[in-house]
């Protein structure tokens, strides 16, 4: 009943019976802390095991009241006795890890929602909620899951312009390196270390484009664009998918102008545009006053084409942009279907068909004078999410199968149950045996190792 109800009101309670019971001759602390550890599992448990339409979305939010709630009791009733510590730190490392790999996916996201900032929280109130955060993470064994959900969203706030503090988003990353180590968080730390470098690349390609147009070197298109790059290393953030379109000629001249740039100044690198990416301010003198549009890359792609047509048709567009077609409606609804309806189409409604018509809606106002129109972007599809689980396995493999020759190579003939043993307490995240049973098997057909002729249960390693 006490445990049932170890919230503030039984905390004194609580308290009370922990002082009889740690009286001496009295050996009923055990059970107490027995008691404790049932309770947290329990309740622990049906947290993440709920399954309500909104369960994901908060569950969050209830575990870091949870941990509250058990720290209050761990210090208020309990006076942190180190036992009893421990107890929460089973409890919490049991529950958490029954679902795997969906709290460390959630936990990321919700980060992702704090750091994109909301209204009404301060600086000090968001980093209090990490430092919580934090706490919870301690106990996630799927710690590996987090990072690529983790470094997939700050790519999106870092490049999209998402983010609503880069000091935060520092102090993060920095209570990820001091609880994980430098490794962990490298990767992270060369995203900012390449937004960094862009800042500084673009002051120097833009004074030295600057001195070239000043000079009459090159003469600048019809149209001429003020233009800024980001450049990435590859392996630092995460892979999109390449994607062919029909650009402009304007921004096809100023691409190709900062890769001339960027080639002559570092021999041997090679740059890939990620277009699905781009942002742009885009000028419109074809409303009743004129606007600023600030837009994605694919959208703008479709509005300069009105630059040379009153109408076209869905079909046009495609042909004309090479976009892909899924992307290329979704593009066009969030310029005709959506708040800000620059476009009017024809036949109205939300989905836009083949034969669709298009033209510049001429009666379209708005009280600002720049107007940031939204991509419509699809909610990650649990295609997409798995995509993700799918390379964090893909890395697990990796990191199996460097731990088994590691320990071969040092043993050079070990048992089954001796390499499985071995290779569970240097692995850092939760594998099951049947998959390192695989690995072994893949890295014998690879002939890294061979069974023993006299015994099929124990590994030879191959120099």
């Amino acid at each position: 009943g006490l445990m049932a109800g170890a919230g503030a009101p039984r905390v004194a309670d609580l308290r009370s019976l922990y002082g009889l019971l740690r009286r001496p001759g009295v050996a009923a602390l055990p059970a107490l802390k027995q008691a404790f550890n049932a309770h947290l599992r329990k309740e622990g448990l049906a947290l993440v095991s709920d399954d309500g339409a909104d369960a994901a979305k908060t569950l969050v939010e209830r575990l870091l009241s949870f941990r509250d709630q058990a720290e209050a009791v761990l210090v208020g009733a309990f006076n942190r006795d180190p036992a009893f510590a421990a107890a929460v730190k089973d409890a919490w490392e049991h529950f958490l890890n029954v679902k795997q790999n969906r709290p460390a996916e959630l936990l990321a996201k919700y980060v992702d929602s704090k750091l994109r900032g909301q209204k009404g929280s301060t600086d000090t109130e968001v980093e209090a909620t990490l430092d919580k955060v934090m706490v919870v993470f301690r106990y996630l064994h799927a710690k590996d899951v987090f990072e690529a959900f983790y470094k997939k969203d700050l790519a999106k706030r870092l490049l999209l312009g998402k983010s609503a503090s880069f000091d935060l988003e520092r102090a993060m990353i920095s209570k990820l390196k001091n609880e994980c180590g430098a490794a962990f968080t490298t990767k992270l730390e060369g995203m900012f270390k390449d937004i960094d470098l862009s800042r500084d690349l673009m002051a120097q390609y833009t004074q030295y484009q600057a001195d070239r147009d000043a000079s009459g070197a090159e003469a600048p298109p019809a149209r001429p664009l003020e233009m800024a790059a980001q450049v990435l290393t590859t392996g630092y953030w995460p892979t999109y998918p390449p994607m062919e379109l029909r650009l402009p000629p304007e921004i096809v001249f100023y691409q190709e102008r900062f890769r001339n740039y960027y080639t002559n100044k570092y021999q041997g690198r090679r740059i890939e545009w990620q277009h699905f990416l781009g942002q742009c301010i885009v000028k419109a003198n074809c409303f009743q006053k004129k606007k600023e549009l600030s837009v994605s890359q694919l959208q703008t792609m479709v509005l300069v084409l009105f630059n040379e047509a009153n109408s076209l048709i869905y079909k046009e567009i495609l042909e004309q942009t090479g976009i892909e077609a899924g992307e290329l409606r979704r593009t066009l609804q969030s310029l005709a279907c959506g708040k800000a309806r620059v476009l009017r189409k024809e036949p109205k409604g939300k989905e836009v068909a083949d034969d669709d018509a298009f033209t510049i809606n001429q009666e379209f106002t708005h009280k600002l004078y720049r107007i940031r129109i939204n991509t419509i972007q699809l909610k990650e599809t649990v295609e997409e999410n798995e995509k993700t689980h799918e390379a964090v396995f893909r890395d697990r493999q990796y990191q199996v199968d460097a731990a088994i020759v590691r320990i071969m190579k040092s043993r050079k003939t070990l048992g089954h149950t001796q390499l499985m043993g071995e290779l569970m307490s240097q692995l850092k995240f939760p594998a099951k045996p049947v998959d390192l049973k695989k690995r072994i098997e893949s890295l014998i057909e690879r002939e890294y190792l061979e069974r023993d002729e006299d015994d099929s249960s124990r590994y030879n390693y191959l120099a």
